[in-house]
C-alpha cells in the first residue's frame, strides 16, 4: 500500500521544475542502454572518438546525480511544508495517507493555508530551476501559472503508481528520501 501514496510531492516538484528533464533520457536502464549504443555506433562511423563517448557517459552520470539531489532536497522541502503548515511530524503524516486519507482531508480547515504554502515552495523551486539555467523565463511563468491547480489536484487527488509505474516515460519510484511522496491524479 505504501507504494500506492508515494507521489504527489515528488511529481509535482519534478514536473514544475524540470529539474530532471535534461537527464530523462539516461535515467533508467534502457535509457542507458540507448545511450550506449548510440555513442557506439556513432564511434564505430568515426563521429566521434571513444574517450568522447566516455566523457559523454561521465557526464550523464554527473547529471544524474547532480538531478537526485535536487529532487531529494525538492521533495524534503515539501514535506517540511506540509509538516509545518499542518503541525503535525512526518511519521502522523504517512500513516494517515497510508490509512487512504487525502491530504485534503488530513488538512481539514488547513486545506487553504497548505495550497499557499505548498504553491509559494513551488513556486521558489521554480525560481531555483530559473537562476540555475535549467529552464528560461517563459518556461518559469508558464510552471508558475499552472502551479495552483496542480497543488489543488495534489491535495484533493491522491493516486497511487498502479500498472503505469513500469512504463517509459512514467516517474520512477521515490527512493526512502521522502516518505511522502505522490502522484497527482
Amino acid at each position: 500500500m505504501n507504494k500506492k501514496l508515494l507521489a504527489v510531492i515528488t511529481s509535482t516538484a519534478i514536473v514544475l521544475s524540470v529539474s530532471t528533464t535534461s537527464t530523462a533520457f539516461a535515467d533508467n536502464e534502457k535509457g542507458e542502454k540507448r545511450m550506449s549504443s548510440m555513442l557506439s555506433g556513432l564511434v564505430s562511423n568515426g563521429t566521434i572518438t571513444q574517450s568522447q563517448a566516455d566523457a559523454i557517459i561521465k557526464a550523464a552520470e554527473g547529471m544524474r546525480a547532480a538531478s537526485k539531489s535536487i529532487k531529494d532536497a525538492n521533495r524534503t522541502a515539501l514535506d517540511s511544508v506540509i509538516t509545518s503548515t499542518l503541525g503535525i511530524s512526518l511519521d502522523t503524516l504517512t500513516s494517515r495517507l497510508k490509512a487512504g486519507e487525502t491530504l485534503s482531508s488530513i488538512a481539514g480547515d488547513k486545506k487553504s493555508a497548505l495550497i499557499t504554502a505548498l504553491v509559494a515552495e513551488i513556486n521558489k523551486q521554480i525560481d531555483a530551476a530559473l537562476a540555475a539555467g535549467k529552464i528560461t523565463a517563459d518556461q518559469a511563468t508558464a510552471q508558475k501559472g499552472k502551479s495552483v491547480q496542480r497543488v489543488t489536484n495534489m491535495v484533493n487527488n491522491v493516486r497511487g503508481f498502479g500498472k503505469k509505474a513500469n512504463r517509459p516515460g512514467v516517474l520512477p519510484k521515490p527512493t526512502s528520501a521522502s516518505s511522502t511522496s505522490f502522484k497527482t491524479a
